[in-house]
């Protein structure tokens, strides 16, 4: 899954407002991160499926047209409903191998597995094609309930092929340590959507590139 030219992508997550301008911040993110940013997240909270599948159509046709993952947070029946690359599932989302089972073999699934190598194993036993480990930093844009560090990151990339995802406050001032210890992503939201995000992707390729 990983650029032979790049230690470690970008794995982008949406604000929870999508509306608006964010379809044209999206495509300038997508643009200034050619080859870095692999996926994008869309992840919106309390609204009904016909809305959120309405605010996700344009965002869909800008991941395609720019061969970046479309994934949908939590909801199996949203990703199914739009034909979605992928679903990401939190632990009480319910289980990989029902989703892959909805959605289909081609389906990229991941799954939060928090500070745990046991529910990484579990995840990947499972079918899972990612695992996400986190917070790695306090975030700005969810409350942070479990914590992980860069160990976990290290022995997983030594002794599992199944690629991880770091997430949580991470910013381009501090994410070096995390690709030196092994994420093959970087899952990154209030960092580039609480600014000017193509400055922030700039930022993210300068620190992330291979030293």
């Amino acid at each position: 899954m990983t650029d032979e030219t790049t230690l470690c992508q970008l794995y982008l997550i949406s604000p929870l407002d999508v509306s608006g301008d964010f379809p044209q911040r999206l495509e300038r993110a997508l643009v200034a991160g050619k080859g870095l940013v692999t996926a994008f997240q869309f992840r919106v909270k309390g609204v009904d499926q016909h809305e959120a599948a309405r605010l996700a159509q344009p965002l869909q046709a800008i991941c395609a047209a720019h061969d970046v993952a479309f994934i949908v947070n939590d909801s199996v029946a949203l990703a199914k409903r739009l034909g979605a690359d992928g679903v990401h599932l939190g632990q009480k989302d319910g289980d990989p191998r029902e989703a892959r089972e909805e959605l289909g073999r081609d389906a990229q699934i991941g799954v939060t597995c928090h500070g745990s190598r046991h529910l990484a194993l579990e995840a990947g036993e499972a079918g899972a094609d990612y695992v996400a480990f986190g917070a790695f930093f306090p975030s700005s844009t969810k409350e942070t309930e479990h914590e992980a560090d860069l160990e976990l990151l290290e022995w997983w990339s030594e002794m599992v092929e199944l690629p991880s995802v770091a997430i949580g406050g991470i910013t381009p001032q501090n994410c070096r340590p995390l690709v030196e210890a092994g994420a093959d992503f970087l899952a990154v939201s209030g960092a580039v959507w609480s600014g000017d995000e193509v400055a922030a992707i700039n930022a993210f390729a300068e620190q992330m590139a291979p030293k």
